[in-house]
């Protein structure tokens, strides 16, 4: 498995597992649609979301508020516009 597979996998680990149900529901869905695709950047800033507060990202998708400029990525983005469908 090459180093970026590994770093994928924690991730990955790292995003369904959050401690917060809604949120890692969330971010399975938002991790199986869109994580295998990402590049080391990309990956880079996905770790940088994971270091965020869970009640503030989950805040900022739930459209109560929203990131600082500073917080801004390209994947924290692409993370806040990703429509979540509930399970049948």
């Amino acid at each position: 498995m090459s180093d970026i597979e590994t770093y994928r996998r924690k991730l990955k680990f790292r995003a369904d597992r959050r401690g917060f149900r809604e949120l890692d529901l969330y971010m399975q869905q938002f991790t199986d649609a869109h994580l295998a695709r990402f590049d080391e950047r990309q990956l880079r800033e996905f770790e940088a979301v994971l270091d965020i507060p869970d009640q503030h990202v989950f805040d900022w998708i739930m459209g109560r508020g929203s990131p600082e400029a500073g917080q801004r990525s390209e994947v924290l983005d692409l993370l806040l516009s990703f429509t979540y469908a509930a399970p049948r």
